[in-house]
C-alpha cells in the first residue's frame, strides 16, 4: 500500500482547497437547517398536544425507518450518482417540515417522521464519498483525515448554531407566531424549511458530479441491484478483517456512548433549579456540538503524536472515553457534570476522522458510499441495544450505575480498535 503524504491545506493544489471549502459550506448550511429544530423538537411536539409515549412512538417511526431503508439507497448513490440521491433526501427533508407545520394530528406525524427517516437513510453515505473521491483524485496519495475532519467541523458548528438558533426563535417572534394561530416552535421549522431550500440550490449548483446517465432503465436497474450490492457489501466486510474488526468495535461505541448522549439531560436536570433548568440544558446541548467540532478540529494533531495510525489513535480515544464515562456517572453536582461531559464530547469528536479514514482506506470507489451505510446501520444496531440495555439497567438500579458498565463495551471497542494495527501491519506487507 503506497504511502500517503502529510496533508497540509496551503502545499493543496486550488481544485483541492476550493473542494474543501465548497464541502464545509454544504455540511455547514445541511446541519444548520437541521439544528434549528434539533433544540426544539421535543417542546413542539408536546405543544401540539403529544405526551411522551407517543414521542417515543414517532422517534420509533423514525428509526425504523431509517434502519430499513439505510443500505439500500446507501448502493443506489453508488448506482446513479450521490448527487440526484442527495437532492431526494433534501427534498424529503422538506416534506418532512411541511407535513409537521400543518398538522397537531399524530399519523400525520408519524408519517412526517418516516419522511426524516427516509432522508437520513438518503443523505447517508452519499456527499461524504463524493467528497473523498474527488478529494483523492485532486489530490493523490495525500493523508485525507484532515480534510474529512476540517468537514466534520464545520458539520458540528452548523449543527451547534442552529440549535441555537432554533431554541431563541421561538422567544423572540413565537408571540407573534401564536397571535397568528400558529405554534411558537413552528417559527423554528419555517426557518428549518427555508434553510433547507438553500442547502437543495447550493447542492444543486455547486456540488460537481458525473454520474451514469440517468433515466427510468438506470433507476430500474438500481433497485433490482441493491441484492447483489448488499451482498457483495456484506461479503467485502466479512472478507476483509479490518472492516469486520472496525465495524464491531464501532457497534460497541455507540452501545456505551448513545445512551449517555440521549439521557444526559434528564440526568442533569434535578441537579439544577427548576425555574433555569431548561435554559441550562439548552446552553449545555449548544456547548455539546461545538465540544465535538472542537474533538474533529483536535483529531488530526492527536493522530500525529500517534504517528498517523488511525487504530492506535481510535484505541487511546476509547480507553479515554471509558474512564471519563466513568467520571462522569460519578459527578453529582452540575458544574463538574458539565466539565466532564464536556471533555466526553471533546472525546466523540475526536474518535469520527480515525475511524473514518480506516474504512476508506479499506474500500474501492464503487463500494464506497455503501460501505458508509453499512457502517451507519451497524452503529444505529448498536446504539439502539445500547439504550434498550441501559434503560434495563436504569429500571434495576440507576442511570449512574448504567453509565459504568455501559463503560465495558467501551473497553471492548478499545481492544478491537488494538487488533486493527496487527491486521492493518499485515496488509501493509
Amino acid at each position: 500500500m503506497e504511502a500517503e503524504t502529510e496533508f497540509s491545506f496551503a502545499a493543496l493544489n486550488g481544485t483541492a482547497r476550493r473542494h474543501i471549502r465548497v464541502f464545509q459550506i454544504h455540511q455547514f448550511l445541511d446541519r444548520f437547517a437541521m439544528g434549528l429544530t434539533v433544540a426544539v423538537v421535543a417542546l413542539a411536539l408536546t405543544d401540539r398536544g403529544m405526551g411522551v409515549f407517543q414521542i417515543s412512538l414517532l422517534f420509533g417511526v423514525y428509526s425504523l425507518t431509517t434502519m430499513t431503508m439505510e443500505l439500500p439507497f446507501g448502493g443506489l448513490a453508488d448506482s446513479i450518482g450521490r448527487k440526484p440521491v442527495f437532492l431526494t433526501a433534501v427534498l424529503a427533508s422538506l416534506i418532512s417540515l411541511a407535513l409537521f407545520l400543518s398538522t397537531t394530528d399524530f399519523n400525520v406525524l408519524a408519517l412526517s417522521f418516516a419522511f426524516i427517516g427516509f432522508g437520513r437513510a438518503l443523505r447517508s453515505g452519499t456527499l461524504d464519498a463524493w467528497f473523498v473521491e474527488t478529494f483523492k483524485a485532486a489530490a493523490p496519495n495525500v493523508d485525507v483525515q484532515p480534510a474529512l475532519a476540517k468537514a466534520q467541523w464545520a458539520n458540528a458548528v452548523g449543527l451547534a448554531i442552529g440549535a441555537i438558533l432554533g431554541g431563541l426563535l421561538p422567544d423572540i417572534w413565537g408571540p407573534v407566531a401564536r397571535d397568528l394561530g400558529f405554534s411558537i416552535y413552528d417559527v423554528s421549522y419555517a426557518a428549518s424549511f427555508a434553510v433547507m431550500l438553500c442547502v437543495f440550490a447550493f447542492t444543486k449548483f455547486a456540488i460537481v458530479e458525473t454520474p451514469p446517465p440517468v433515466n427510468f432503465v438506470a433507476l430500474k436497474q438500481g433497485f433490482a441491484n441493491v441484492p447483489t450490492v448488499l451482498k457483495d457489501a456484506g461479503l467485502l466486510a466479512l472478507r476483509h478483517p479490518t472492516l469486520s474488526v472496525l465495524m464491531a468495535s464501532l457497534a460497541f461505541f455507540l452501545m456505551a456512548t448513545n445512551p449517555v448522549e440521549v439521557i444526559w439531560p434528564t440526568h442533569a436536570k434535578p441537579m439544577l433549579d427548576a425555574g433555569y433548568a431548561n435554559t441550562v440544558i439548552g446552553i449545555v446541548t449548544a456547548t455539546y456540538f461545538f465540544a465535538i467540532a472542537f474533538g474533529a478540529s483536535l483529531s488530526p494533531h492527536i493522530s500525529r503524536l500517534f504517528n498517523r495510525q488511525h487504530a492506535l489513535t481510535l484505541a487511546a480515544t476509547f480507553a479515554c472515553l471509558a474512564g471519563v464515562q466513568i467520571a462522569l456517572a460519578l459527578q453529582g453536582g452540575i458544574v463538574s457534570f458539565v466539565a466532564v461531559f464536556i471533555l466526553y464530547s471533546v472525546l466523540l469528536g475526536v474518535s469520527e476522522t480515525p475511524a473514518s479514514s480506516i474504512l476508506h482506506r479499506c474500500v474501492e470507489d464503487r463500494q464506497r458510499s455503501t460501505m458508509l451505510s453499512l457502517r451507519s446501520l451497524i452503529q444505529q444496531l448498536g446504539a439502539a441495544f445500547g439504550l434498550v440495555f441501559s434503560g434495563a439497567v436504569t429500571e434495576i438500579y440507576s442511570t449512574p450505575i448504567a453509565w459504568i458498565v455501559g463503560a465495558l463495551f467501551l473497553v471492548f471497542a478499545a481492544v478491537l480498535a488494538l487488533l486493527l494495527i496487527k491486521r492493518q501491519a499485515l496488509e501493509a506487507k
